[in-house]
């Protein structure tokens, strides 16, 4: 493997590629540009000359450079490229499933403003982590001949006007403002967030007290200090719903009237009770780190609680394959955040999610009632906890095959220890259940490598008091000697 093949394999991360914005240049973007728009036309049957591609980008500096540079390379392989400026994702999404045959948009999401880089998607749905591979490794091997750069389309204009057709056709009301009555403070200091607010306020919705920036920040909208800020924004203006969005717009965090946090587990059950109330027996697919008492709420509302692998675009392919054999999956949604709804493409799409969530704040306030109530059943745990173990280099050995020898020592122990019950629905790394002082399941750990770093991610959680350290003393003891991973932090946490 050459050198550059060595060097921009680094950059995968997961489905996409990430690095410092300083790293990739224009000359790794010119090339990526031109071996993605070969692989589309080879993998659609076209000739190069007959695609149409779509390129965007958030608000980091690098972005007008790597767009441009990533646009030159389309054009070299012959492609029609349509330069869609700043804007969400989701709206470039769209174009590749209308005007174009595909589309990269040059985001990080929610990583530091220091990095940058490349989400893939393509008429049929985005990459997966193997074809990126293959094709930064085809990249290093490319040599682009030049072209000129493109100018700018309407992609938001076009993407906006598909939410308002969602709200007026979900609340059916085609009024002019058919959100008024309704008060969101939005997290207005990203682009994408600044967009959206005045998206909503030209639907009737009240967005006084909404945050803002001198300029366009990026915001990752779980950090405890974003969720700190919007949910002080939401008291103080008495709102009935606040949120943020990544720098990208795929992802959405919420807050309600009281001021907590609807994430994670809260906002799976909340979207699980907003479908199964007027749809029960939907199936729900999930990251693999999901809460038993999740599990329990969808059980309740008459729904299928299917958790699979971390990773976005694992968790939407898996909903499209079940969807092809006939099981009604509507959704996949992880706790990071990332949600695609079957009837908005299987696209990656915050600002859907929190249109479709604004609109049902409405319908309930109408009643009377409040969004988050929904939710007031969900049995939370005492305890959770994530713990993140550094990977060692691994320059001279093979990182799955030592992981897998962990988690296969975890498996054989619970051959001779029944107390440790591997759950029936383990689908990525290994998931191992605990009944606590005469409880059944009320614990759990999963141990598992990480989608985009060199990490082993370890959760656990216990409806009992003290129930976390207990079970992850028992996997210290069992783990302790291995080489390859660093158990400093699962020590520090016991």
């Amino acid at each position: 493997m050459d050198t550059d093949s060595k060097r921009w394999l680094k950059f995968r991360s997961g489905s996409e590629v990430r690095g410092p914005q300083e790293a990739l240049t224009d000359d790794f973007a010119r090339k990526l540009g031109y071996t993605f728009s070969m692989w589309l036309a080879e993998a659609l049957g076209k000739d190069p000359k007959a695609l149409v591609l779509a390129v965007g980008r958030d608000e980091r500096p690098s972005g007008k450079r790597l767009t441009a540079a990533l646009s030159q390379g389309m054009l070299a392989a012959g492609c029609d490229v349509q330069d869609c400026g700043q804007c969400a994702a989701p709206a470039l999404y769209m174009m590749a499933q209308g005007d174009a045959d595909g589309a990269v948009m040059v985001t990080a999401s929610p990583a530091q403003e220091a990095l940058n880089g490349f989400k893939f998607v393509t008429s049929r749905g985005g990459l997966n982590s193997a074809t990126v591979k293959d094709m930064l490794q085809r990249a290093a091997d490319t040599e682009v001949p030049a072209r000129l750069a493109v100018g700018p389309d309407a992609a938001s204009r076009r993407y906006y006007e598909h939410l308002r057709r969602v709200a007026t056709q979900y609340l059916e009301d085609d009024a002019m403002k058919p959100l008024l009555g309704l008060r969101v403070v939005v997290d207005a200091r990203c682009a994408v967030g600044a967009e959206y607010a005045r998206f909503l306020e030209a639907l009737g919705v009240e967005i006084q007290g909404s945050l803002t920036a001198p300029s366009p920040v990026i915001v990752d909208p779980a950090a405890p200090e974003a969720l700190d800020a919007l949910a002080k924004a939401v008291l103080a203006n008495r709102a009935d719903l606040g949120v943020a969005f990544t720098a990208d717009g795929t992802r959405a965090a919420f807050v309600d009237q009281n001021g907590r946090a609807i994430g994670q587990n809260r906002l799976i059950a909340l979207v699980a009770a907003v479908l199964l109330d007027s749809a029960p027996g939907l199936t729900f697919v999930t990251d693999s780190v999901t809460s038993s008492g999740l599990s329990a709420f969808i059980a309740e509302w008459g729904g299928i609680h299917y958790r699979f692998k971390r990773g976005y675009r694992n968790v939407i392919e898996e909903a499209v394959r079940l969807n092809d054999e006939g099981i009604n999956c509507p959704i996949a949604i992880e706790t990071s955040g990332h949600t695609a709804f079957r009837e908005n493409g299987f696209m990656d799409d915050g600002l859907y999610l929190a249109t479709r969530l604004i609109c049902e704040a409405l319908n309930r306030k109408r009643e009377g009632q409040t969004l988050s109530q929904l939710i007031d059943d969900l049995q939370e745990p005492v305890e959770s906890a994530e713990i993140r173990l550094p990977v060692k280099p691994y320059e001279d050995w093979d990182p799955e095959e030592e992981v897998q020898a962990i988690v296969e020592g975890i498996l054989s122990h619970t051959l001779d220890h029944p107390e440790w019950q591997l759950a029936p629905d383990n689908r990525e790394g290994v998931r191992i259940t605990f009944n606590l002082d005469g409880g059944v399941n009320n614990a759990w750990f999963q141990l598992r490598m990480s989608v985009h770093d060199p990490v082993m991610v370890l959760n656990a959680e216990s409806a009992v008091p003290g129930g976390v350290k207990r079970i992850l003393r028992a996997l210290h003891a069992l783990i302790q000697d291995t080489e390859y991973v660093d158990l400093t932090p699962l020590k520090e946490a016991l």
